[in-house]
């Protein structure tokens, strides 16, 4: 009768591939769970931080910009206010700017996310590498023994279809934190790149009315 001690054995019979997965299954759920703890709230703070500065931004206060940026932890506003201590330049060469911090930051959402990857993918592997082991054991039982039959090499191949299910497992789980964690981090640099779109359309607002209040005010003064 098939009981929990039953398969508790059959894991230490295993532990050449059971170990392994063990292991990887504990780095993917911590890394998973870092993660989660990083990405929470992350969006609704940046979009809310981003709209306080672009405000102050179409209100012309440039330094309450910047004093928004620097008060907030926020890693967007580490990178907005970088870009607005860039003076005289263009609004081209400030998207660029932008873009190149937008890539340090989605590094640093993707920060261990590799290793979630690697278990997934390797994990199959690891316990179709138990199951091998399980089937040599059970031939190399029954040249021992000399007798044939399921009874002889029932409890090897009992350790070789747990490695299987085993590795099949801890891939599955792996693959959908990483799955998940793709889509977080994807929506995460989405929002990036629209606060930085909506903050550089902002600062050529204000320079091309900026712009054309000079341009007026000269005509003016012409005209008097």
């Amino acid at each position: 009768m098939f009981s929990a001690e039953h398969f508790i054995d059959l894991l230490v019979m295993g532990w050449l591939s059971n170990i392994p997965l063990a292991i990887g299954s504990i780095v993917s759920i911590s890394v998973f769970c870092e993660r989660l703890l990083s990405f929470r709230g992350l969006e609704d703070s940046s979009r809310k931080m981003a709209g306080k500065a672009i405000d102050a931004i179409g209100r012309r206060d440039l330094e309450g910009a910047k004093r928004i940026c620097a008060n907030s932890e926020l890693p967007v506003a580490a990178a907005f206010h970088e870009a607005l201590g860039w003076n005289n330049v263009a609004a081209e060469d400030l998207d660029r700017v932008l873009a190149t911090r937008r890539a340090e930051l989605a590094t640093g959402l993707k920060r261990g996310v590799w290793m979630i990857g690697t278990v997934g993918s390797l994990a199959p592997f690891v316990g179709l590498f138990g199951t091998v082991v399980g089937i040599i054991r059970a031939f190399g039982v029954m040249s021992e023994s000399g007798d044939t039959g399921f009874q002889v090499v029932s409890a090897n191949l009992s350790e070789a279809l747990i490695a299987t299910a085993a590795g099949l497992g801890v891939a599955i789980v792996a693959l959908c934190f990483f799955n998940y964690l793709q889509i977080r981090i994807g929506s995460l640099n989405a929002v990036y790149a629209r606060a930085s779109e909506r903050l550089v359309q902002a600062l050529i607002y204000v320079e091309s009315n900026y712009v054309e209040s000079r341009a007026k005010a000269n005509l003016r003064e012409g005209a008097s």
